[in-house]
């Protein structure tokens, strides 16, 4: 056996040590000539360096912000999307106001279970009208009782439920008045009187100002709970609203899993699962006494906010390395605010329009004779024709998707709705294909720049890990399109 043949150590330390090293029989000139040659390529190289520091620091410097608009109408999405943007580059700061969505998630509760005895109420009103109309115009002494049975079970369901759940719906007063308890008397209110019990309409729904405080407030307060060792948290406060509905959970559970209510709903076309804020499923959850709300929770929360609301955030540049500033604006798409999205503009560099497909069989609560999906097809028509934004690349989110499969699978069928689908198939590819070339189609046919980039997603904006998907993919594009628009790629 050949002994191996030892390695000097050093030898092994460096494997360009022996290209680097000089020649053994260099002469002095020819030493002097490598240091010299040496030195030019460190200076060249140092000066190569510093010019593409000086270039990456007044890249950074005078990059402009990101401007990013939500439009779309109102329960489009727009909130929701933009909560998703929160949860991807402000997760620290989203987790933190999580608790202070407790309140809201509350209120969405009570509107829900407000929804469906609204209904059982004109129930009740429509028989009576019936019974009204049938014996014409004859005096009815008020003790005649209207011979029905469908107004017998009503009434009874009716009083039965406003009972076991009135301290519910007496919660609501004290809720608002939670979420203005940073000083202003005015920051949460009710949009209109609010006479009308039901909250279907947006006279009777609540809101805040995009000034108002709340989440500080609610979150501060929370978060000083928590340190101070001599304070109990609030399920062991009397007083806290979380204590009327867990007494109240059974009745709850009880109105909402009722066959009899359920039929009422269903022919009413009543789909409160479409509805932003609807926990209806998870009552029990909810109304425990130490529930905090989940990151779902609060992407599902609505919350009416009167004026724009804007968000900054610092978003990673993806492969292109860096990072850059956007600033989101999330504007009211309820038809008395819609006058505000004209200012923005003139000062954006992209548009995330959000189409809820899912509403076809649904009106306008400002306008019960417009049709949803028709109001979105006019307010895309609408934007892709508008001079003002003929160079602003275009993001369609075709939002819903989730329930518009529901929706279908169900039975509901789509040129009911929408005459233009014809005999098509009924089903979920065929619809989402059909309105996504009428989307397109739009687009192609009144756009002013027919160069302009279009990119169309179908969305689910509630679901947590498809959105986050669609967002990287969205923040990728709008930042090549803004760097393309600099001449910076």
């Amino acid at each position: 056996m050949v002994a191996a043949k030892s390695v000097p150590q050093n030898h092994l330390a460096d494997p360009f040590e022996a290209v680097l090293r000089p020649p053994p029989d260099e002469t002095p000139i020819q030493r002097d000539a490598r240091i010299l040659a040496e030195q030019n390529a460190k200076r060249i190289s140092d000066a190569i360096d510093e010019q593409l520091r000086a270039e990456r620091a007044d890249l950074k410097k005078n990059r402009p912000d990101v401007r990013v608009l939500l439009l779309g109408q109102s329960e489009s999405g727009k909130s929701t999307t933009l909560k998703q943007f929160q949860l991807l580059h402000t997760p620290v700061a989203f987790q933190a106001e999580r608790i202070a969505w407790r309140i809201v998630i509350y209120l969405n509760l009570i509107r829900s279970i407000r929804r469906i005895l609204e209904t059982i109420s004109t129930e009740l009103e429509e028989e009576v009208h019936e019974f009204l109309d049938s014996v014409g115009d004859e005096q009815i002494p008020a003790s005649v009782p209207i011979d029905s049975e469908g107004h017998r079970i009503a009434a009874e369901k009716y009083s039965e439920y406003t009972v076991a759940l009135a301290p519910v719906l007496e919660l609501e007063g004290l809720l608002i008045r939670t979420l203005r308890e940073d000083g202003d008397e005015d920051e949460a209110t009710r949009l209109g009187d609010g006479s009308t019990p039901g909250w279907s309409t947006p006279r009777g729904e609540y809101a805040v100002r995009t000034t108002s405080n709340w989440k500080r407030v609610l979150s501060l307060r929370r978060s000083r709970s928590s340190r101070n060792s001599t304070s109990s948290p609030w399920w062991e406060d009397p007083s806290d609203p979380v204590h009327v509905l867990h007494r109240s959970r059974d009745a709850m559970i009880r109105l909402w899993k009722d066959d009899w209510v359920r039929r009422r709903l269903a022919e009413r076309r009543v789909r409160l699962q479409e509805s932003s804020g609807f926990y209806l499923n998870e009552i029990e959850r909810i109304t425990a006494r130490t529930y905090t709300p989940t990151d779902e929770d609060v992407l599902k929360a609505r919350l009416k906010t009167v004026g724009v609301v804007e968000h900054q955030f610092t978003i990673s540049m993806g492969a292109m390395r860096g990072s850059s500033h956007w600033i989101i604006y999330d504007v009211g798409g309820a038809r008395n605010q819609r006058h505000a999205w004209a200012p923005y503009f003139q000062d954006v560099n992209a548009i995330i329009f959000l189409a809820p497909i899912s509403a076809f069989d649904q009106v306008l609560a400002e306008d019960p004779r417009v049709n949803r999906l028709e109001d979105s097809l006019l307010l895309w028509r609408g934007l892709v024709s508008n001079k003002l934004l003929e160079r602003i690349p275009v993001v369609l989110f075709l939002n819903k998707c989730d329930l518009l499969r529901e929706k279908l699978e169900a039975g509901v069928r789509l040129k009911n709705h929408l005459l233009t689908y014809g005999d098509r198939p009924n089903d979920y590819e065929s619809v989402t294909k059909y309105l996504r070339n009428k989307f397109g189609s739009l687009h192609n046919q009144y756009t002013t720049n027919r160069e302009r980039e279009l990119y169309i997603h179908y969305t689910a904006v509630i679901d947590r890990a498809k959105t986050a998907g669609i967002i990287a993919d969205v923040r990728d594009a709008i930042l090549r399109l803004n760097l393309k628009s600099l001449k910076l790629m």
